[in-house]
């Protein structure tokens, strides 16, 4: 597994536009002074020595150097020794709704952006517990098999999008009962599923799929997302959907639909707003449930792996420095092709 040790570093690649803009400001107040001078194919004839594509490789190669340095310093490393360790802890998948429904804005910036905050979120605040991830919208599909890599976790989470399930829908039932079997069969700890959407369920049972989790002891907490007064679904060309008639279609919790299966899940139900007290409710009943053995296998000692583009580096500035910013006369006057 590849890692960084100080990932907070690698918000120094900020630097790198901030760079390539100042260059070419840099470049663009030279060309515009030289102008004031006079006509620049004068200039040149004026200038044999001056090398302008010597400058610019120069500055891509100090451009490269300055990504590599950053990269050094937050500390690649390579998992070199994977254990299997005991902890305490729970089981929870996901299911996570991205029907076009979830694009609405009704809660900002949309349903979906939201719930990807919030999941965000809850992950940063698991420790030994074991996640997974589901996405559903027509159909269900595993997007994360039940794991404790959280950095894995949120790299995903990062990538839904509707285009990811091809058939449209709301098949609320088929993604609880995937993720009812996605559970490690041998784990004794307690498993729960967190359900988020906006509830416009079209396709299947969805209680009587919670019943057949709840039977297995699963307990289903639901966060529903978007408001009462509901909001236009929006399309990739900047338009909203529209019915057959032409009218526009707007899309509203289905709230009554949430709590119904929040309380036949034995679990919370808690309507998703511009706040954070959704998530501050799931949080407080994850933490009231019972936390057992779980095992993870993790990797417990890392290699550095900085050396390689350290070489590098090293390598590129002092190609950076051989160059200079004027033609050479003696290498100039050498013809290999005449």
């Amino acid at each position: 597994m590849f890692r960084f040790a100080h990932p907070e570093y690698l918000y120094l690649l900020a630097l790198l536009p901030a760079f390539l803009l100042l260059f070419l400001y840099a470049m663009y107040i030279k060309k515009r002074n030289l102008k004031r001078l006079g006509n620049m194919k004068i200039l040149r004839g004026l200038m044999p020595d001056v090398a302008l594509k010597k400058q610019h490789l120069k500055f891509w190669l100090l451009f490269v150097c300055l990504g590599l340095f950053i990269m050094i310093i937050a500390g690649p490393q390579f998992g070199s020794k994977l254990e299997t360790v005991k902890r305490q802890g729970i089981e929870v998948m996901i299911c996570l709704d991205v029907s076009n429904s979830m694009l609405s804005g009704d809660i900002n910036p949309s349903r979906l952006e939201k719930s990807k905050q919030i999941l965000s979120k809850l992950i940063d605040d698991l420790r030994n517990d074991k996640i997974g991830l589901i996405v559903f919208a027509g159909d269900a599909f595993i997007q994360l098999p039940i794991t404790s890599d959280y950095v894995s976790a949120k790299m995903f989470l990062s990538s839904i999008n509707p285009s990811m399930v091809p058939t449209q829908g709301t098949a609320i039932g088929a993604a609880i009962n995937l993720a009812i079997s996605s559970f490690s069969p041998s784990e004794k700890s307690e498993k729960t599923i967190i359900l988020i959407t906006d509830g416009e369920n079209h396709e299947d049972d969805a209680l009587g799929a919670t019943k057949a989790a709840n039977e297995k002891g699963i307990k289903i907490n639901v966060l529903g997302v978007g408001s009462l007064q509901g909001g236009p679904i929006p399309t990739p060309d900047n338009n909203y959907q529209k019915d057959k008639d032409g009218t526009m279609i707007i899309t509203k919790l289905n709230e009554q639909m949430c709590q119904d299966i929040a309380t036949a899940g034995n679990g919370m139900y808690a309507r998703t707003d511009n706040t954070n007290s959704a998530l501050k409710a799931l949080q407080k009943e994850l933490a009231k449930m019972t936390k057992s053995e779980v095992e993870n296998k993790i990797y417990s000692s890392y290699d550095e792996k900085y050396l390689i583009p350290a070489w590098f580096l090293l390598f590129l500035l002092i190609v950076e420095f051989l160059i200079l910013d004027r033609k050479n006369r003696i290498l100039s006057k050498i013809k290999l092709f005449n």
